[in-house]
């Protein structure tokens, strides 16, 4: 996390860039605004972790408050630094239809349906190992939520070789960038366009 050493990120990342270099930070977003702005001037991509879609499993979770991460996340979207969500999907805490759909709605509806959104596949360890994996059926469920609520990049992680590890054109719905763990086996995106029918890409491209 981070913020945990907010200083230090802000300092190196600030260096990094002087240097030609991309900085990407990977955050649960709780962080009072002021210190944000700032850190959005020298990050060029955040992925923010939306746990959940209510103060009830913040608390329950982390003994946080929601509101403090939407706020983050708004701000990080009109600062133009590219903005990627992620949504741990825990069995019985924040997978049924309403939770998924409240999350899908409100990524959509305050930051763009070009948001990529990833669901990730929860693994029981440490307090919560009484709890079984995320189903893949529930990860399904949630990318056909999201892709009938109108997301053009949905993503889901902890699967191996799943097809939703890929990006696809959300115009001609064919095959941009593929990938095998953290391995990219192919890439269609030609000056941040697809390839097959040019049509742009948002995103960081180099």
């Amino acid at each position: 996390e981070p913020i945990v050493f907010y200083e230090y990120t802000c300092d190196t990342c600030a260096l990094a860039k002087e240097q030609g270099l991309l900085n990407v930070l990977v955050t649960a977003g709780y962080i009072e605004q002021a210190p944000l702005r700032e850190l959005c001037k020298v990050a060029h991509a955040i992925k923010v972790d939306l746990k959940g879609m209510t103060d009830t499993f913040y608390q329950k979770m982390s003994r946080a408050t929601l509101q403090p991460v939407l706020d983050a996340i708004v701000t990080i979207r009109k600062s133009g630094v590219w903005l990627e969500i992620c949504n741990l999907v825990v069995p019985t805490w924040n997978d049924s239809d309403d939770d998924l759909k409240a999350l899908i709605r409100w990524v959509r509806d305050n930051c763009g349906k070009d948001t990529p959104l990833h669901f990730s596949r929860f693994w029981p360890m440490y307090q919560l190992n009484d709890l079984p994996p995320t189903p893949l059926e529930t990860l399904t469920r949630a990318w056909d939520i999201a892709k009938a609520e109108g997301m053009s990049f949905v993503y889901l992680g902890n699967i191996p070789e799943h097809p939703a590890n890929n990006t696809y054109c959300p115009h001609d719905g064919k095959l941009l960038i593929g990938r095998r763990g953290y391995e990219v086996t192919e890439n269609h995106i030609k000056d941040g366009k697809c390839e097959y029918c040019r049509n742009t890409i948002p995103g960081i491209w180099t």
